[in-house]
């Protein structure tokens, strides 16, 4: 049976203190990037308008998150040279952090002793895990979501490893 999984806003929503996104892939498909990617690939200039129509949805969610006083932390494990979809995604990060998000990127290499989860995650509240399935071109596939504990610690402690490692992102150069 298919599991309803609540929207993204919702979950960021119901957070009291804490939203923390581990990713670990070196290239994502997903829809909503298809064309702003292809038009970084041609002319190399990333959309960096805050209040842009492909920024303003995320900054004002992420905006009224920290406004209420939640922590918003995204770390990217990335392997090295980076891919061209990485190049692409930090050039847009600056509008993350200008939202409100804490980013740090730690190379793969320097990840190499760490229990990591098979799959990119949200972790609310260090309680409920949100999964994010891509298959192997990136595309998403769906999203599950968990309020096992151990798989929450699991989560947790595989977020707070990186982000004690990773570099943080006005610091970080793209090899």
């Amino acid at each position: 049976m298919q599991q309803s999984v609540p929207s993204f806003t919702d979950q960021l929503r119901a957070a009291r203190w804490s939203a923390v996104h581990l990713e670990m892939r070196d290239v994502y498909g997903v829809d909503n990037e298809v064309d702003d990617f292809r038009t970084w690939q041609q002319t190399g200039q990333r959309d960096l308008d805050p209040g842009s129509a492909y920024w303003a949805p995320w900054v004002g969610l992420v905006q009224e998150a920290v406004g209420r006083g939640l922590t918003l932390r995204r770390a990217r494990v990335v392997s090295e040279p980076v891919t061209e979809y990485i190049r692409y995604e930090y050039a847009g990060t600056v509008v993350n952090v200008f939202a409100g998000e804490q980013v740090r990127w730690l190379p793969r290499r320097q990840a190499s002793d760490l229990a990591l989860p098979g799959n990119d995650f949200w972790l609310f509240d260090d309680q409920i895990i949100r999964w994010n399935h891509f298959s192997g071109d990136g595309a998403s596939t769906g999203q599950e979501v968990s309020e096992d504990p151990a798989d929450a610690k699991l989560c947790a402690d595989a977020f707070e490893a990186v982000w004690s490692r990773g570099v943080v992102h006005d610091q970080y150069e793209v090899h």
